[in-house]
């Protein structure tokens, strides 16, 4: 079968099936690519999760969506007990063989294999767009959670210049692509994340997903002039 025939693209219904296939495709230039597109920024962007998780050694995050273990290799070098998670097993093996120290584990945003109150914070990274139900994932995610545990969740929204938002659709939606055809290993795929980044969204509609899913002290902050956001959410006393 030819490279091309093989490649997926998934769509915004977010068939799981789709969506796991469409990762395991770009899994291989999977960072470079995000390198590449955000200019450099996603390194920025993982380095204020970690500072926002404030995660300690001797506490467990669970870091959903982890992919290939890049955004969780802070919390394991400072001797925090980190699970690198996702459901694109094509993401999972690339980690494993990058950072075999780290224990990659498969799972699924809805139904996680993890006991309750398993873990004193649970992050996810660009990844909650790409889950078909993303209330019942926050659901699950304060399920796992200790009481008094934290969320924090990093995720494209809205910026907040009027003039610069549309600046930044435009090159979603035309430059992205195009640049993802000289880099990636599935560009078709960058057509889908896109569509998916301008669909998602704002910070306040965010916030309210969150809170209704049971977390609370729910609040945000901006990065990259609302390029990304930063939401973090408390798991309270009573069952989620």
């Amino acid at each position: 079968m030819r490279q091309d025939e093989r490649m997926s693209r998934a769509t915004l219904e977010k068939d799981p099936n789709q969506v796991a296939a469409m990762f395991d495709d770009v899994a291989a230039k999977y960072d470079l690519t995000n390198d590449v597109l955000s200019l450099g920024q996603d390194r920025r962007w993982r380095r204020a999760v970690v500072d926002a998780v404030s995660a300690r050694p001797g506490e467990t995050v669970l870091d959903i969506a982890a992919g290939t273990g890049t955004s969780s290799e802070a919390w394991a070098d400072a001797g925090v007990h980190v699970v690198p998670a996702d459901f694109s097993l094509g993401m999972l093996r690339v980690g494993r063989a990058r950072r075999p120290d780290m224990g990659f584990t498969a799972a699924d945003a809805m139904r996680l294999p993890f006991a309750d109150g398993t873990f004193d914070a649970v992050t996810m990274s660009f990844g909650l767009r790409n889950v078909a139900d993303a209330s019942a994932a926050l659901r699950e995610f304060a399920r796992v959670t200790k009481p008094g545990g934290r969320f924090v969740l990093c995720e494209f929204s809205a910026p907040t210049n009027p003039g610069f938002r549309r600046i930044y659709t435009e090159y979603l939606m035309r430059s992205l692509p195009a640049v993802a055809r000289r880099v990636s290993s599935n560009p078709d795929s960058y057509v889908y994340l896109a569509e998916s980044i301008r669909a998602w969204p704002a910070q306040r509609e965010m916030a309210q997903v969150i809170a209704d899913a049971g977390w609370s002290q729910v609040r945000w902050r901006n990065l990259s002039g609302g390029i990304v956001a930063l939401h973090h959410g408390v798991r309270g006393t009573a069952a989620p």
